[in-house]
C-alpha cells in the first residue's frame, strides 16, 4: 500500500499513534477479508462487502495523513 510513502509510512508507524492504529486496523480488516474468502474463517459475502467498504475508508483516511505529513 502506497509504495511510493513506504519511508512516511515506517516514521509514521512509529511517531503518530492515531497513525498506527489505523494502519494496523487496515491491516487486520485485510486479514479478516483473505481468511473468509479462504473459508478459514465465517462470513457471507456481504460480511465481506462490509469489511471491504471499512479498509477503503481507512486507506483514504491513511492517505489523507500521509499527504499532509509529506507536505
Amino acid at each position: 500500500m502506497f509504495p511510493e510513502y513506504r519511508e512516511l509510512i515506517s516514521k509514521l508507524k512509529n511517531d503518530d499513534l492515531h497513525f498506527s492504529k489505523l494502519f494496523d486496523k487496515h491491516n487486520e480488516l485485510d486479514q479478516q477479508i483473505k481468511n473468509i474468502e479462504a473459508h478459514i474463517a465465517d462470513g457471507s459475502s456481504d460480511d465481506i462487502e462490509t469489511l471491504k467498504k471499512e479498509k477503503l475508508r481507512l486507506k483514504d483516511e491513511l492517505y489523507a495523513l500521509l499527504k499532509n505529513a509529506a507536505a
